[in-house]
């Protein structure tokens, strides 16, 4: 096989290692592959075979550049003979045997956590046993690639890491030293915690194990007074196998009786030797640009030569944030002046992340309304095209720096009812002053998975429970409808096709309201308090940038604002009118929601973190009980009037573009399959 580049690429069989070149500038320098298999044991469509790669890819990145200035920390960073600073992280690529049997599209996942996402949310039946499900992106030829980019993220069950991350250092050589603000909102009563909130990534060590100087407090919900804990209940220690004041550890938080399920707990402490983390960005940048064949002279050989001729980004909750900061901070834009993203969904992201800042920790929240409501990425701007907003005084877009270059790609923004309640979603498209909308850039697609939670859930799913929340959770799967979608970005980004046109509320359809406003029907046995994640205006001290979410902060941070927030008005059965609406919310057997309320002892009635519910219909009008909602019986009669509107609402949408053919009869076959409790 030949690169783009011209150089040769050979695999070896087994577990053998080998280095793929080296590079005399910034950027990648060399690829090193551990493992070459067999993916699964069947061929997908025309695309025939496919196999899997992994490795390592090491890169270096030139801190002089003004493409690479803007990564915090960077000018702290050890340096190379070349006067560069590198890094090194583990790769995962899924490719057709045959390259040109491909769709010459590649599909970076940004991984979350370390975790690969996309062949799950689009793929059905994934499990253990059978890792593609039922192959659909294997089917359509795409390329798809992982890599570590999270610095501190941790390695093991298979997730990718950044494995070299440069660590700020001051000129003498010295540790870096900084406030450090941590919030812990236990699941269940543990005795001590990890200073990182969870086992996934590396803690920022605290600098002394005398905690003197550091704080922690707790309350129950977030807008209560701080009770400060007494500093002689609480040690840097861990006590998961010693009881109070347990084994001191510099990376663990103990408190006397343990920590508990009903309140928010915040630690302020001193942290040293912070990692150079944005540095994600620019590896990111580099490994995509490299495999799409933007590569110099001297490097190391393209393992899918001049196969890729169109890149997509895709990225789930924090990949999707992590997107949008990519754009924002011009990462889209190589060191050749060329474009590395021709399409991106960043998929139920509505906020940027913290991952450009000293001491950041890129695993915590962006902020839901009980956990994290301050931590940073919900700074303005939020919005794709020009905005202004005159509380935080920042004017712009996340699209401001690729405008410049012209290296701006097609954007679908996909997110769930739960990015308006708990995420300020309704900030991307309407203004600061929540009274009028935003007029949105032609090159970008915005759509709401109506009445759908975080993460969506997958086809014909099991109805269940989880254990913080009061009601069950939302069972609303987007996932057919999410694949269609990606299917038309997908053309839109090679072959210039139209997608469906945007969908989600809006002020001027009256779709889009003050929450006071929000129609919600009187259930009994569900709380409906009007909750919701209040956007706010956060003073983070001079030496943080709130435009670019970059710099170092002074925590806590103070409130300067609070903004008017807009959420998606809903019809008599409490499902969203407006968005991308799916066959069950089409045609409904309950209500289902992007927000659910927390039980007792954990923070009751705050929103469950990130978490929607299902409230379902009376089978028959005898057992309503006062529930204003028609019955199923009511609404269809028997199993075949539901059918008959299953089969009509299918139809509706792949008129839309909103399902694709191919998937139809699934639908149809799976709800035949569903017990609505009517012959």
């Amino acid at each position: 096989m030949t690169s783009a580049c011209g150089n040769r690429f050979l695999i070896c069989s087994g577990l053998a290692l080998f280095v793929l070149g080296t590079a005399a500038r910034a950027e990648v320098t060399g690829i090193t592959f551990t493992t070459s298999s067999p993916y699964g044991s069947t061929t997908f469509g025309s695309a025939g075979a496919y196999e899997q790669l992994d490795g390592v890819v090491t890169g270096e990145v030139d801190p002089h550049s003004p493409l690479n200035k803007v990564i915090q920390d960077i000018d702290k960073a050890p340096r190379n003979a070349r006067g560069n600073v590198e890094y090194a992280m583990t790769f995962s690529l899924l490719k057709p045997v045959d390259l040109s049997k491909s769709n010459h599209t590649l599909v970076y996942d940004v991984v979350n956590r370390g975790n690969k996402l996309i062949t799950a949310f689009l793929n059905v039946g994934v499990s253990a046993a059978n890792p593609a499900g039922d192959g659909f992106l294997q089917k359509q030829g795409f390329i798809l690639l992982w890599s570590g980019w999270q610095g501190d993220a941790l390695a093991g069950g298979g997730r990718q890491v950044m494995t070299v991350v440069p660590v700020a250092r001051n000129k003498n050589g010295s540790s870096i030293t900084g406030e450090v603000r941590q919030e812990y909102t236990p699941g269940a009563a543990v005795p001590s915690e990890p200073l990182a909130g969870n086992v996934l990534t590396a803690p920022i060590e605290t600098a002394t194990l005398d905690n003197s100087t550091a704080t922690l407090t707790r309350r129950i919900h977030y807008n209560d007074p701080k009770e400060l804990v007494p500093r002689s209940q609480w040690a840097f220690a861990d006590c998961t196998a010693t009881p109070f004041p347990g084994t001191p550890n510099t990376t663990h938080v103990c408190l006397q009786g343990g920590f508990d399920t009903n309140h928010i707990y915040e630690l302020v402490y001193t942290g040293k030797d912070p990692k150079v983390l944005g540095i994600g960005f620019a590896a990111t940048r580099d490994l995509v640009s490299f495999l799409r064949g933007n590569c110099g002279r001297a490097s190391p050989a393209n393992p899918l030569g001049s196969a890729v001729r169109h890149t997509i980004g895709f990225g789930i909750s924090q990949s999707g944030r992590f997107l949008r900061t990519f754009m924002s901070l011009g990462f889209n834009e190589d060191e050749r002046g060329n474009r590395v993203f021709d399409g991106l969904d960043p998929d139920i992201a509505s906020y940027r992340i913290s991952l450009n800042l000293r001491f950041a920790q890129p695993t915590r929240l962006a902020g839901t309304q009980h956990t994290e409501k301050q931590f940073a990425g919900q700074e303005a701007p939020t919005t794709w095209g020009d905005s202004h907003d005159r509380f935080a005084h920042i004017d712009g877009g996340l699209l401001d720096r690729c405008r410049k270059s012209h290296t701006c790609p097609r954007v679908f923004n996909t997110v769930s009812a739960t990015e308006y309640w708990q995420a300020g979603m309704s900030f991307t498209t309407a203004d600061a002053d929540a009274d009028e909308d935003l007029d949105i850039p032609d090159n970008v697609r915005i759509y709401l998975f109506s009445s759908a939670q975080h993460g969506g859930s997958p086809p014909a799913v099991p109805v269940s429970q989880n254990p913080v929340c009061e009601q069950l959770s939302n069972i609303n799967s987007y996932t057919y409808n999410f694949r269609a979608l990606f299917l038309a970005l997908h053309d839109w980004t090679v072959r210039g096709e139209r997608p469906p046109h945007s969908r989600y509320p809006t002020l001027r359809s009256h779709t889009l309201v003050p929450v006071r406003r929000v129609a919600f029907p009187s259930i009994p046995g569900v709380t409906f308090v009007h909750g919701f994640n209040s956007r706010q205006v956060l003073d983070r001290g001079p030496k943080f940038d709130a435009d670019e979410v970059s710099g170092v902060m002074e925590e806590p941070p103070v409130v300067r604002y609070t903004y008017n927030e807009l959420l998606p008005q809903v019809d008599a059965d409490g499902n969203d009118i407006a968005g991308v609406r799916s066959t069950q919310v089409r045609v409904p057997l309950g209500t289902y929601s992007g927000w659910n309320t927390r039980r007792a002892n954990f923070g009751n009635p705050d929103l469950c973190d990130l978490s929607g519910q299902y409230i379902p219909f009376a089978v028959h009008k005898a057992d309503r009980k006062g529930d204003p909602r028609p019955s199923v019986e009511e609404r269809y009669g028997s199993k075949a009037g539901y059918m008959e509107r299953v089969r009509a609402a299918v139809q509706e949408q792949v008129n839309e573009g909103l399902v694709l053919p191919d998937d139809a009869a699934t639908i149809i076959a799976q709800e035949m399959a569903r017990d609505i409790g009517l012959p």
